[in-house]
């Protein structure tokens, strides 16, 4: 089931308050978005799918046109979150590193809500969760932007839940500026930031030595100046998690981080995975091989790549601490009533 903002608050509640952390995929095509989800059914675990600007603009989704493929992925994902084999399998679906120019237009059409014609009737989609690439924005203007996302959705009736960033690839992020950022957007559109993302130590990307500085101290400590700035208790998304360690990765779960980012070491897994499937399959791709179709086809490099991913991906869901919860997510919501 593909959760509305207003459920993914919850979600990210339920995590900080049973210790564990939910897997947030950058996921580049249909094939690796069933993937993550069946890697999610077979855990009982809840899932977050989300896309860049690359992806949004990229050939499979909207040719150039962002916001065509805004449409075409959440309508790919509702499809897909709701047939009978994931509907059990919480998801949610996070805009991440948008930026340039068009960041206000792409998100501000998914606040408002994506129209789609299904059969006889018109629904309307969101994404669950909305954020921006701040590397390029001084304080002032990521303030202002989230503010600006934030009456949006106050305006067309759509509460959009949202997650702050910070400095991600800076080294740790001061505490007098999570007290400015979240303190100013919290004043003026209170309720609406339910992640924050300041730098913790990592980068984004692979970093042969590690993260030295991360330490889960900083995230208790944060998770401390979000309650003490808001009055309210929410967690932290993490970036650039690709090279913590499993160690680390568990223990940032318990401390307060909610949300972990994973692209680069995905997109690695599948990569590979590709490239050793066409280099010992080559013979079979030659003309008059008897299976030379079942080979070219879609279906036969897919199938290669989900068979050793899937189980990367699941590993992944149980360094997190997340794996068994999806029932026990869907239960907080039927008692919240949060289930039409």
């Amino acid at each position: 089931m593909l959760l509305t903002p207003v459920q993914a608050r919850l979600l990210f509640r339920h995590a900080l308050e049973n210790g564990y952390a939910v897997l947030a995929v950058n996921a580049d095509s249909q094939a690796a978005v069933t993937d993550c989800l069946e890697a999610a059914r077979q855990t009982d675990a809840p899932i977050i799918i989300e896309t860049s600007l690359w992806q949004l603009e990229g050939h499979s989704y909207g040719a150039g046109d962002a916001v065509l493929g805004l449409a075409r992925y959440l309508a790919d994902l509702a499809a897909l979150s709701g047939s009978p084999a994931y509907r059990e399998v919480p998801v949610l679906y996070h805009t991440d590193h948008i930026k340039g120019p068009k960041t206000l237009d792409i998100l501000g059409a998914g606040i408002r809500g994506i129209s789609l014609r299904v059969g006889d009737r018109d629904v309307r989609l969101h994404p669950s969760t909305v954020s921006l690439d701040a590397s390029d924005l001084t304080v002032e203007e990521n303030i202002e932007t989230l503010c600006t996302l934030a009456a949006m959705g106050e305006e067309a009736g759509t509460p959009a839940t949202l997650e702050m960033e910070s400095e991600v690839d800076e080294g740790i992020t001061p505490p007098e500026v999570t007290r400015r950022m979240l303190g100013a957007v919290e004043a003026r559109h209170p309720g609406t930031v339910h992640l924050y993302a300041p730098g913790l130590g990592t980068k984004h990307g692979f970093h042969a030595e590690g993260y030295p500085t991360f330490r889960t101290e900083v995230v208790r400590q944060n998770v401390a100046l979000i309650e003490a700035v808001t009055g309210r208790r929410f967690g932290l998304a993490l970036h650039g998690s690709s090279g913590l360690s499993a160690e680390q990765l568990t223990a940032a779960a318990g401390a307060g981080v909610v949300k972990v980012n994973w692209s680069s070491e995905s997109l690695h897994l599948r990569s590979t995975a590709a490239r050793t499937y066409y280099e010992t399959h080559a013979a079979q791709l030659e003309r008059g091989h008897p299976a030379w179709k079942a080979t070219a086809m879609d279906n036969g490099v897919q199938a290669y790549v989900s068979a050793r991913y899937v189980p990367h991906v699941a590993e992944r869901i149980r360094l997190l601490r997340s794996a068994g919860h999806a029932s026990a997510f869907r239960h907080a919501l039927a008692e919240a009533a949060a289930i039409p």
